[in-house]
């Protein structure tokens, strides 16, 4: 019974050595990065940017691959069901938090993916075709009330930060509209500034470069204060909806039980990559709020999002098929 005994003994240390050892040469492939929308939106610029840096500061490539579709469930759902030895990980906006609650049925839960790290947060902008007679929030507050079909808004997508912080607006006001749901904000900006849709409210990195364009006007941006590059815009509350707020923000996720250390080293590097003066600067001139958030707060912020998600959607009564 004793060399019975010693021999799983030796055998458990010798696995858990080669799982330590695995975890302390972690990475010796490309890691692949999941970004459930598509080229162009905020997720993406700010992902690659930040994917990047993480590949110039560890040597190893974090390849960065857009896995779109179903309001980015696709990809939470490659992720969740992934290996968990952290060579596939998610960048994520809040659609990983509102998701669960919002779509009739996911093939995942917030138990299955390891919060890893909490980039930042941003507004988004709400923005009208230049020709409405819509130049501010109660404009287009009044014109939504007028008739359930008078406004047409293009969201980036079901479940995006972009449609449910339109919906929260719609709660709180009273307002109707119609609902187009795109694959990205790239496309729904194009289709405002031709006229083909009326409203939108996208990440405020993708809505900068149109600020200056006349065929838009920004009517509010939905944070609780005005974001650094955007102080002419007044938040949605400064336009006379108080208590309104509502930000889109970024994290590092990968799938549930990914080693300790494979944890820690993704962790700490993506905090020294995000502490470099000239990621900090390029970060927050496209509008977002670097956190830096380790791994608890990370995973405490989540779960508080998914409650207020869940709670809010609640109260709607929005429910994706």
């Amino acid at each position: 019974m004793k060399i019975f005994s010693t021999t799983i003994l030796l055998a458990c240390l010798s696995l858990g050595g080669i799982f330590s050892a695995q975890a302390q040469e972690y990475p010796t492939r490309p890691v692949q990065v999941l970004i459930g929308f598509p080229p162009g939106g905020s997720s993406d610029i700010v992902g690659r940017y930040v994917m990047q840096k993480m590949s110039d500061l560890t040597g190893n490539q974090f390849v960065v691959e857009n896995r779109t579709g179903a309001g980015g469930n696709l990809a939470f759902a490659a992720v969740a069901a992934a290996k968990p030895d952290g060579y596939t990980l998610l960048f994520s906006t809040p659609g990983i938090a509102i998701n669960p609650s919002l779509y009739k049925k996911v093939s995942y839960k917030l138990e299955d993916f390891t919060p890893i790290a909490l980039v930042g947060d941003a507004p988004l902008v709400l923005l009208a075709n230049a020709k409405l007679p819509i130049k501010n929030v109660n404009d287009l507050v009044l014109a939504g009330k007028s008739k359930p079909d008078a406004i047409r808004f293009a969201s980036s997508g079901n479940g995006s930060s972009s449609h449910l912080s339109m919906d929260v607006l719609r709660n709180m006001t009273g307002m109707q509209y119609i609902h187009i749901p795109y694959r990205g904000g790239g496309t729904a900006m194009i289709d405002l500034m031709s006229g083909d849709v009326d409203v939108t409210m996208q990440p405020i990195a993708e809505s900068v470069p149109y600020l200056k364009d006349p065929r838009i006007v920004a009517l509010g941006q939905t944070g609780s204060k005005r974001a650094a590059i955007a102080p002419n815009i007044p938040t949605i509350e400064q336009a006379g909806i108080a208590g309104y707020a509502s930000t889109t923000w970024y994290m590092l996720l990968g799938p549930a039980n990914m080693p300790p250390q494979v944890v820690q080293y993704i962790q700490k590097n993506i905090s020294a990559v995000l502490k470099m003066p000239e990621v900090k600067a390029r970060l927050e001139a496209s509008g977002l709020d670097v956190i830096n958030g380790d791994t608890e707060q990370t995973k405490e912020f989540l779960y508080a999002e998914y409650k207020k998600w869940a709670a809010l959607i609640k109260a709607s009564g929005t429910v994706i098929e």
